[in-house]
């Protein structure tokens, strides 16, 4: 009987210590999921003023009316031009 006791107490300090821990990891994760959020924000900038934007807005409303699903494949050199291209075109297509 004496055994089954010891035996009963390990296992009860090694569940409450995989409780302990795992409820501290899930308070850790939570501060990246919020940060993820505020990354999201920062990465919808105003591209109004950018030639490669405005381009994206022209070629997505001319695919709209044609009922084209992006028929030009542009690349830019700079990412940031790109991105500025994608977001326009998004705009102007209408999705």
């Amino acid at each position: 009987m004496r055994m089954n006791l010891k035996h009963g107490f390990w296992v009860l300090a090694v569940a409450v210590g995989i409780g302990t821990s795992g409820g501290s990891v899930q308070a850790g994760a939570a501060p990246l999921f919020q940060d993820h959020g505020q990354d999201h924000a920062q990465d919808q900038q105003d591209y109004s003023k950018n030639k490669t934007y405005q381009q994206g807005v022209r070629e997505g409303k001319a695919d709209h009316a044609h009922n084209r699903d992006h028929s030009k494949k542009r690349h830019f050199k700079k990412d940031e031009d790109q991105k500025a291209y994608e977001a326009g075109y998004q705009k102007g297509h209408g999705n």
